[in-house]
């Protein structure tokens, strides 16, 4: 009786090996480094590796080791993460826009240790530090843009059918409403437009004597604009957030319209305010030099233009007509004129270069704009609350003279200054959001406040740890052990299982990880307490441990399934650090099902199984 086959012995040794080996590199820590890679096809040489080493050397900041990976960034580690703050602002400064520069943490796990997979477990925005970031995507401003283009196509549609209306306009539901002077023309309409816009739902109804076509949007499309709008708006906001440099950002959606972000090691909150908010983008126009600017000041503003200011607030008069968009924008970077002056260097590609060259070569001579628009959702209070109304800013960055025919390559200057030009430049790179973004919820944490977050978790769960260790050695004796020697591998279990998988440990996950102790420490009691109930009834020892087990086996499933189930409903239904709390909890309770019963059954098996035993000590008299 109590024994275990030879197999399930190596089981448990294979487990205890896995979980020990996956762990360990939790022990050895991180350093602080900076990663230096090359944007578009530039390759980190050793003179890059050269430039990287001068600045360092002569701004007298410390490192112990600069190397570059095979097929990966340039490394720079330092000893202290203030060295390494100093560090990422020179060595930006020197390399240029055309690379980029990344905080980061790096684990000095050994290289036996990584060659198996096993790495440390992410730590959180609460344990590391950085921003956190709720932001707000505006989605009805995409529906309403898109309803006022159907205005056109929809008219266009009709106009190709030869069937007569009196006129289209969008209603307060955001629906298009189509009118008719014939109750005939519009039955013919209405069968015309379903058939070509199958997205929409076409109802007639009347009003007085005339007769219209209401077009709304299925639920169907509208959820997939909606999807769509939240997957192209964080495509964008990831590609600035990489040319910021951040590592490892975390992005994902929340509900409907919302998008959470989280900067790891990240300070400079209105840097990232002016990343993620706003659409920015540019457009270029012919000067009107046939027309006088100071009468369009006066009021007198042609048909065809429109009046702009400089960015120095001088008038300036402009076509209307648009030459070139930001769509056509396929690269762009910051950089520095002959003359040392900061621009902005444009790849152009796609359908519009063609008539962006002709348009240049037909105006050699005369003034080409480009005009800076950027749509931001600015804070009104409106009836004692706070909304946020669309603010679009609109100025001529320059208005160069066309030398030669422009095409593929165009020069930004008359940048006010190196930032501003490297926020253009990420802006336009990034390509424009297909909805206007703000923050609506904003926290920083500190470097220093997630390392006492760190310290005061590992003091939580030590704490946790020792109590529970010396309640079950002083009340269950020898037996007691067993249990303490399960939960420790049972927290070794977890840390393997979320390091493996890539799951980020933070403060509500540390709680969930206090909590898993307890449920699995409670499984050990559920069945010492019951091999006690059998001891007092005069069973044997053996038989007491045989029934201890396999009685309590059956309550201990039924707890731990209750509870998986809850942490499961978190998970699904939660957010951020519910989902994390989850998580731990969800691992931990799967793993002690090993640990409390499995595991100690072996080591009961190992000690007691097939022997005469006399006593046990399980603390009873």
């Amino acid at each position: 009786m109590n024994r275990y086959p030879l197999w399930k012995y190596i089981v448990l040794i294979v487990f205890v090996v896995f979980g020990m080996l996956y762990a360990l590199p939790n022990f050895f820590g991180e350093v602080p480094v900076l990663q230096v890679t090359g944007a578009e096809d530039i390759p980190i040489n050793m003179t890059t590796i050269a430039q990287v080493r001068q600045s360092l050397q002569q701004a007298q900041i410390p490192f112990s080791v600069i190397n570059k990976r095979q097929h990966g960034p340039l490394v720079v580690r330092f000893l202290a993460v203030a060295d390494q703050l100093k560090a990422k602002t020179i060595i930006q400064n020197r390399l240029g826009d055309s690379y980029v520069v990344a905080q980061n943490l790096l684990p000095i796990t050994p290289k036996w240790l990584q060659s198996i997979g096993a790495k440390p477990m992410k730590l959180g925005l609460d344990l590391r530090g950085g921003m956190h970031f709720l932001l707000q995507v505006d989605v009805n401003s995409v529906l309403a843009k898109q309803q006022k283009e159907n205005i056109h196509t929809f008219a266009r549609t009709l106009r190709k059918a030869n069937l007569r209306y009196a006129g289209i306009s969008i209603d307060e539901s955001g629906s298009l409403l189509i009118k008719f002077r014939e109750d005939s023309v519009r039955n013919v309409a209405q069968d015309t437009l379903q058939r070509d816009y199958p997205d929409y739902i076409i109802t007639p109804f009347e009003q007085g004597a005339q007769w219209y076509l209401r077009a709304s949007m299925s639920p169907v499309a509208l959820n997939q604009l909606r999807n769509y709008t939240l997957s192209q708006s964080m495509t964008v906001l990831r590609n600035r957030i990489d040319a910021l440099g951040v590592a490892e950002p975390h992005i994902s959606r929340q509900g409907l319209d919302r998008i959470v972000v989280e900067l790891p090691g990240v300070q400079d909150m209105a840097l990232a305010k002016q990343m993620l908010g706003g659409s920015a983008t540019v457009e270029f126009h012919l000067v009107d030099w046939q027309h006088d600017v100071q009468s369009a000041v006066a009021g007198m503003i042609p048909v065809a233009s429109t009046l702009y200011n400089m960015s120095d607030g001088s008038p300036i008069l402009l076509q209307n007509q648009v030459v070139l968009t930001g769509k056509a924008i396929a690269y762009a970077s910051s950089g520095f004129d002959d003359n040392g002056q900061p621009v902005v260097n444009l790849k152009l590609s796609g359908p519009e270069v063609r008539n962006f060259s002709r348009v240049t070569t037909d105006n050699v001579g005369q003034r080409l704009a480009i005009v800076y628009i950027n749509v931001k959702e600015v804070p009104k209070v409106v009836n004692g609350k706070t909304v946020y109304v669309p603010h679009t800013v609109k100025y001529v960055i320059s208005a160069p003279v066309i030398q030669q025919p422009l095409s593929n390559n165009v020069v930004i200057n008359h940048m006010g200054s190196t930032q501003e030009a490297q926020r253009l430049a990420i802006f336009l790179k990034s390509g424009a959001s297909p909805a206007v973004t703000y923050p609506i919820q904003e926290k920083t944490v500190g470097p220093s406040l997630g390392a006492k977050n760190i310290k005061l978790g590992i003091i939580s769960v030590l704490a946790g740890f020792i109590l529970i260790i010396l309640f079950m050695a002083f009340y269950y004796r020898f037996m007691g052990w067993f249990a303490n020697l399960a939960l420790l591998m049972n927290v070794v279990f977890i840390v393997a299982i979320m390091s493996m998988i890539g799951v980020t440990l933070t403060l509500p996950g540390i709680a969930g990880i206090v909590l898993t102790m307890g449920m699995a420490v409670d499984a050990n009691v559920l069945i010492f307490e019951r091999i006690r109930e059998e001891l007092r009834n005069g069973s044997a020892i053996q038989a007491a441990i045989h029934a201890g087990y396999a009685r309590a086996f059956a309550t201990i499933v039924d707890a731990n399934v209750t509870t998986l189930i809850v942490a499961i409903a978190l998970f699904a239904l939660g957010s951020g650090p519910v989902q994390g709390f989850a998580v731990t909890l969800i691992i931990g309770l799967l793993t002690s099902m090993i640990t409390s019963i499995m595991g100690t059954r072996g080591i009961v098996n190992f000690i007691y199984g097939n022997k005469v035993v006399q006593r046990l000590s399980i603390g009873i008299k």
